[in-house]
């Protein structure tokens, strides 16, 4: 797609920011739809306990700028006109920060962060129909906006910058705008404030009795606003032009663009730090036809004041799990080691993993969960343990599937994979013999996020017309099933007993074993 970009007609591109959770990668995605080499570097992810999981908001934004200089170096050398910049992050990471100095003031609390789960299960009685209700989670295992409120009441800096008047909360997309522009947009993407648990599905603005319960001051919430909606243009400072920031959205919302999953009955699985299942569910918020432990509804993109509505179910340890596996527990050189062992074992291990290492969401709602690896012997080879771990993820996925179309009263029709463990043919096979169901794996699927975010901003500046044109997809390897659906249902079956009998050693706590004496909203205050 890229090939001899200097002759002939100039080309054009977006400058694209994809900002995850473990790395940062920029790229110019081309009028042609294809993404030029992406310029990369890892992010530093700390674990002080076993609940809380922080990030360094200085070393993403420095990251960042890096990256994107990198980037931009590219199109200068191949002649092509940057025409605006558009950015994909990871989604309910928060952190606050000094307006005046721009320096932030904590660390960034990453989305896996479990640090109020168990005291958060005091809210669900008089909370969880409510907010399913008005922002389509319940309450759940995070509260990114019950932070922001204790941060400032524990950290001396951020209640001084508070005092004063000068001090911002946001989620990555907001610490990303405001740097970029210079302090002019403290604003968040309506994908992102979704995720910060707090959004109001039917007004698109925060849902105020939430943020007040959770004691969060309005003062330092950010504006809400549309995916490509004005976002001012970038500090010339910085990137060494101003550029007009054309679209912010979370990073699997972006991939649901790219990879083709625009209307309802098409669904995306994406594998990253975590698994995600994302599906289209139309222009209205779904009535869930049953309840289906984590599993949310969404904003997919919110663009020139109309939704697409999704719903969403993940896994928030795949990915982080194989760099476990690799990096700490040094079991496999690498993932990609790992993928080359599984493909040499004939057919479905006696070995499973359960990738939960930071809780259970889905098909149960058990956040003390752990994860297991289980099925071992003396004849285990690397080969089967390898093939157990990726079967495993694969067990996750049709979990998540399932429960999507539960939620949904629809099915999926239309399953397009993407992201860094979707590049295993083994996991692709897997995924499809226990669906049931052909599974598609999209091209360029690792430069998915990048890619959505841009067609989103290209289509605004006029790159593309709309969005299904700068998706076309090319050809791409389908992956039928090949077991029976005997062999399915059984190998089905023992994975939902391995789970019962596991979570069995984590019962959930009732909510009168938590709850405050009173249910009431305004009674059970954090």
């Amino acid at each position: 797609m890229i090939g001899a970009l200097s002759k002939g007609r100039r080309r054009r591109g977006v400058l694209s920011i994809d900002e995850g959770t473990t790395g940062t990668r920029a790229a110019v995605v081309l009028d042609d739809g294809g993404a030029a080499p992406p310029a990369y570097l890892p992010i530093s992810v700390s674990s002080p306990d076993h609940l809380r999981v922080e990030q360094d908001a200085a070393e993403i934004w420095a990251n960042t700028v890096a990256v994107c200089r990198r980037a931009l170096a590219w199109a200068a050398a191949e002649n092509v006109e940057v025409v605006g910049v558009s950015v994909a992050t990871q989604r309910a990471t928060v952190l606050v920060w000094d307006t005046a100095t721009g320096e932030p003031l904590s660390p960034a609390v990453v989305w896996q962060d479990r640090r109020y789960a168990a005291r958060l299960r005091a809210f669900e009685p008089a909370w969880d129909d409510r907010l399913v209700e008005h922002t389509g989670r319940p309450v759940g295992s995070r509260a990114p906006l019950l932070w922001a409120a204790e941060e400032i009441a524990r950290n001396d800096a951020a209640r001084r910058a508070h005092a004063r008047g000068r001090l911002a909360f946001g989620s990555v997309d907001t610490w990303l705008v405001w740097k970029l522009t210079g302090g002019a947009r403290h604003v968040m993407s309506a994908t992102n404030a979704v995720a910060a648990g707090a959004y109001d599905l039917r007004t698109g603005t925060w849902y105020d009795p939430w943020v007040e319960f959770l004691g969060c001051p309005r003062d330092v919430l950010p504006e809400i606003v549309d995916e490509d909606a004005d976002l001012g243009g970038t500090d010339p400072a910085v990137l060494g032009a101003r550029l007009p920031i054309l679209s912010v959205m979370g990073d699997q919302h972006a991939a649901m663009i790219a990879l083709g999953a625009h209307r309802p009955g098409q669904a995306t699985c994406v594998h990253g730090t975590g698994t995600f299942v994302d599906a289209v569910a139309g222009a209205a918020p779904p009535a869930h036809r049953r309840a289906v432990p984590g599993i949310l509804t969404l904003v997919g993109w919110r663009s020139r004041g109309t939704s697409v509505f999704s719903l969403e179910g993940y896994a928030s340890t795949t990915g982080s799990a194989m760099r476990w596996l690799c990096e700490e527990i040094g079991l496999f050189e690498s993932p990609r080691h790992l993928a080359e062992l599984a493909r040499g074992h004939d057919g479905p291990s006696d070995v499973l993993f359960v990738p939960a290492l930071a809780g259970l969401r889905t098909p149960e709602w058990v956040p003390e969960a752990t994860g297991i690896l289980t099925g071992l012997s003396l004849s285990t080879t690397r080969a089967a343990l390898a093939r157990g771990i990726l079967d495993g993820f694969a067990h996750s996925v049709c979990d998540l599937l399932e429960g999507v179309e539960a939620a949904g009263g629809a099915p999926v029709t239309d399953l397009s994979c993407g992201g860094g463990l979707a590049a295993s043919d083994v996991l692709m096979a897997s995924q499809a013999d226990l669906i049931g169901r052909p599974v598609r794996r999209a091209p360029g699927n690792e430069t998915a996020s990048l890619r959505g975010t841009a067609y989103l901003g290209g289509v605004k500046a006029g790159l593309w017309p709309d969005l299904a044109t700068a998706a076309a997809l090319e050809d791409a390897p389908v992956f039928e099933p090949t077991l029976s659906g005997s062999r399915r249902a059984e190998a089905r079956a023992a994975w939902r007993d391995l789970l019962a009998r596991h979570l069995a050693r984590h019962p959930h706590p009732s909510p009168a074993s938590t709850s405050p004496a009173s249910t009431s909203p305004e009674e059970s205050k954090p």
